[in-house]
């Protein structure tokens, strides 16, 4: 079959297009617009069938017609502005890309799916995060299928707009969408503007950590190719109209997912001045900064047969490995300057 993979060359959709090549499962198409975190080093050789495509999901037309050449029968949107900080200081831009895109992306794969006479076969699997859900008191049971919607910053009520629109045009016209949410990602190829690379950059600079407010806000953490295993299970197992929920079972606090980062690197490249942990600096917090997010990921394990593989330290130690073989990703297109502030 083919996949039309929005966002390709980003974070995830790298991650998952590298899975869909090397299992060989089919055609891939990779759609981009190339945007400042997109790399095309990211992305495995893609010799045919598979295709690279630069286009904006905001375009209507282009997306029809990249879908009438390639006639894929899995479409996976990854497409999305993603940053929390970036969104307080231009909510507009989350709008437009998470919200319209989207949008735009279902609209055009509903005519292509009808014009195809409806097959049963085709899937829309929409990516998500758990930050839609809000966010949870310390005893509060971890977030499920049907947890309510309590978006508080722009971006991540722009995905809760662009989750309702996906389920929308799965009751409305029955176009077959599965939705996803996913817990914090990390791993090798993720822009350094998120915690993980940016730490690491700024520990190997000698410059300070920072770590907003008192560093306790609470984050559940999935290795980034344990994701991308998880989506296509979903595409290949999964239901349309149901929610799939995909979390690490790593429920860390900020402190000390940069206190292990700080160990990390002590082992594979010490410092002569010390550990790393002297560079921890606490800043002003962040904006409407959500206190703890947690996945129950039971259901979603029992329904799709998947499980993570890659356990926080194991998954730690390949993110510093992987940063310290690729010392020029730091630096690109980002020089580590503090974003949101409002």
């Amino acid at each position: 079959m083919t996949f039309l993979l929005t966002g390709a060359a980003g974070f995830i959709g790298s991650a998952l297009t590298r899975l869909l090549v090397s299992r060989q499962a089919g055609k891939v198409v990779a759609l981009d617009r190339l945007g400042y975190a997109a790399s095309l080093d990211a992305l495995p050789p893609m010799a045919t069938p598979h295709v690279l495509v630069q286009a904006d999901i905001r375009d209507g037309a282009a997306l029809d017609a990249i879908l009438e050449q390639h006639q894929p029968r899995a479409i996976i949107h990854l497409a999305a502005e993603t940053h929390v900080d970036r969104s307080i200081d231009h909510p507009g831009d989350f709008v437009e890309h998470n919200i319209v895109g989207t949008f735009q992306l279902l609209e055009a794969a509903r005519r292509h799916w009808q014009k195809q006479g409806r097959p049963d076969g085709f899937r829309f699997i929409h990516v998500s995060t758990d930050e839609v859900f809000g966010s949870l008191d310390t005893d509060a049971p971890a977030f499920g299928p049907d947890s309510p919607y309590r978006p508080n910053s722009p971006y991540s009520a722009s995905k809760a707009a662009s989750d309702h629109l996906a389920r929308a045009w799965h009751a409305t016209y029955g176009l077959p969408v599965t939705v996803t949410n996913c817990s914090n990602n990390y791993g090798p190829w993720q822009f350094p503007e998120k915690l993980m690379p940016l730490i690491i950059q700024k520990a190997l600079a000698g410059q300070p950590l920072p770590v907003y407010g008192d560093g306790h806000q609470r984050r559940d953490w999935l290795y980034v190719d344990d994701h991308a295993a998880g989506l296509l299970a979903a595409l290949e197992r999964g239901q349309p109209g149901a929610t799939y929920l995909f979390g690490g079972g790593q429920d860390l606090a900020n402190i000390e997912v940069v206190h292990a980062l700080c160990d990390e690197l002590d082992r594979q490249h010490p410092s002569a001045q010390g550990s790393y942990r002297r560079l921890v600096s606490f800043v002003t917090d962040r904006p409407g900064h959500d206190r703890r997010y947690a996945i129950d990921s039971t259901a979603t394990r029992a329904a799709l047969n998947w499980s993570p593989q890659v356990d926080f330290a194991q998954g730690v130690a390949r993110t510093v490995r992987w940063c310290l073989d690729n010392p020029c990703w730091a630096g690109r297109d980002y020089a580590g300057q503090r974003l949101g502030l409002g």
